[in-house]
């Protein structure tokens, strides 16, 4: 009877841990004002608990991030999570669709989970121009100790946040934005907060020699594509955007704006300093920064000279072909990624979307499909929406899934598109201008299955890679050129798919794709939380209808 009893216990305490919540980490924050250094002059940016760039968030795929963010700024303030798809759950994206903005003195508690991802992200501002002074940081998704990942630990892991740097403040670039111009070149480049080092200066990292370490670099800036490169290193490819990749060794790479690559690199030179360099790409003059790795116990200054970056449009194309998903690798659970044959479901629909640059009532507006995108009146689209206001907020589907003949006028309006859940979608992105744009997809990662000059035309299928595109959720388009990606919308809610040139996104270079579950169950979507900020036409009205 004991021993049966005994038993009892142990199969109860194994049941209690099978169904046990994944780990919390908790995070209190607060973003206000400050002063740095930025070569040697006095800079106003975003902080976070003091810190330019903000604190790293290090976790692991499914723990629960609980992060209390209190604005001490003088505006609304709103966070979002570049790459965290948030399962189910677009209540806490931050993004001004989906979220009330953060009052001045106000808080918000975020809760969301890096479900079943793993890789290299960071957070940032989403209202206004604040990303370009600030307010983001890195996060890191570590895979669960159970699952393999196709490396070794690597002997440490080091943050690199890159960004162009424009000198002036957020509310002077919204001004000017406003006004009708257009962003010029920036002043400077910027790594993890700070611009050029010198020969001799501090190291911003130090390694051993023979040892093996990880670098993941983001780029976080405004506008820029940059390179990223180390003073006579390789730089061996393990993951970009949440997907291990091929593991491929490169002298450089070409980090577009929104994105993250992670590097493993070896400390296998003879000890001394070693720069570590970003410098703006497609530019008329190229801008670097730089910062010093120093070998541990070394007292020799780096080289003066830096290695050079590529020039060219068609090497940066020839690099993004020569990226591959590890399809034997394990992601963040224990099938393997390659499981996954895209190429093979069939296509329910394409949409082109066609960036364009107009001048709107006298002043400069970016649009996808000949709608430039504004924020609706005091009201997140996805609240509207869920409360059943949204007919009198904006109207869905005021663009084609074919852009519109050249001519026709452009619309500024929330711009909205449904997609029907569950439905796998080829998207076109088109660029007809001479400059290069980079678009990310919240709530999603998808397949960059192709790439090519001029306009995409159904034969341009016949030259997709439909095997081992890396699933990623950023991606550029080059000038005068198109890129096709394809995804399921399998995640409920409502998603930004926006431009990462910040002017453009600022000036209407966006959409929200709202996915609506017919069965409206907790099975494909969560409620709105208990302590979601309510605004504008929402405030005061009932809940709705909880789903089930």
């Amino acid at each position: 009877m004991l021993r049966a009893a005994a038993v009892l216990l142990v199969l109860l305490s194994v049941a209690s841990l099978a169904h046990a919540e994944d780990p919390y980490h908790y995070f209190t924050w607060t973003v206000e004002y400050g002063t740095v250094l930025i070569s040697g002059v006095p800079q106003q940016v975003i902080t976070i608990n003091g810190q330019f760039p903000g604190p790293v968030i290090n976790c692991t795929s499914n723990n629960n991030i609980v992060v209390n963010v209190f604005n001490k700024l003088d505006e609304p303030f709103l966070l979002s999570w570049n790459g965290i798809q948030h399962r189910k759950n677009s209540w806490q994206d931050g993004v001004p669709g989906t979220n009330c903005p953060i009052p001045p003195g106000g808080n918000f508690t975020y809760k969301w989970q890096p479900k079943d991802q793993i890789g290299s992200f960071y957070y940032f501002p989403s209202l206004g121009m604040h990303k370009a002074a600030g307010g983001y940081g890195p996060i890191r998704v570590h895979s669960r100790a159970l699952i393999p990942v196709p490396f070794d630990p690597p002997a440490d892991e080091f943050d690199i946040l890159i960004s162009d740097w424009y000198g002036r403040s957020h509310k002077e670039l919204s001004r000017l934005l406003d006004s009708g111009r257009r962003l010029t070149l920036p002043r400077g480049v910027l790594i993890n907060g700070a611009a050029s080092a010198k020969a001799g200066d501090a190291p911003a990292f130090v390694v051993e020699a023979g040892k093996v370490y990880r670098y993941r670099v983001c780029n976080v800036g405004v506008k820029a594509s940059l390179n990223f490169r180390i003073q006579g290193h390789k730089l061996k490819l393990v993951e970009m955007d949440g997907s291990h990749t091929m593991q491929n060794e490169y002298d450089s790479l070409d980090v577009h704006a929104g994105q993250c690559y992670s590097v493993l690199v070896t400390a296998d030179q003879p000890p001394r300093d070693y720069f570590l360099v970003a410098s703006t790409r497609f530019q008329r003059r190229e801008q670097t920064a730089t910062a010093v790795i120093r070998y541990s116990g070394s007292n020799t200054s780096a080289f003066p000279e830096l290695p050079t970056a590529p020039t060219t449009w068609s090497w940066s194309l020839n690099q993004w072909r020569s990226f591959r998903w590890n399809l034997t690798a394990s992601a963040a659970r224990p099938n393997p990624q390659g499981s996954y044959h895209y190429g093979e479901i069939n296509i329910t629909r394409t949409i082109k979307l066609a960036s364009s640059s107009n001048v709107v009532e006298g002043k400069l507006r970016f649009a996808l499909n000949g709608v430039s995108h504004r924020d609706a009146d005091s009201v997140p689209l996805k609240l509207a929406e869920y409360f059943g206001i949204n007919g009198t907020v904006f109207q869905y589907n005021q663009i084609g899934d074919v852009p519109p003949v050249d001519g026709a006028a452009v619309k500024v309006a929330p711009n909205v598109i449904t997609a029907e859940f569950r439905t796998f979608i080829e998207i076109i992105l088109e660029n007809p201008e001479t400059s290069i744009q980079s678009y990310h997809l919240d709530g999603y990662s998808f397949f960059p299955v192709g790439m090519g000059p001029g306009q995409w035309t159904p034969e341009s299928r016949k030259t997709y890679n439909l095997l081992d595109s890396v699933s990623r959720h950023a991606i550029q388009v080059y000038p005068s050129s198109w890129t096709a990606i394809m995804l399921t919308f399998d995640n409920a809610g409502m998603w930004n798919l926006r431009s990462e040139i910040w002017d453009r996104r600022y000036l209407g270079q966006q959409l929200y794709v709202s996915v609506l579950s017919p069965a409206r169950s907790l099975r494909d979507e969560y409620n709105m939380p208990e302590n979601a900020l309510r605004c504008g036409a929402v405030v005061g009205l009932p809940l709705p209808a909880p789903y089930s």
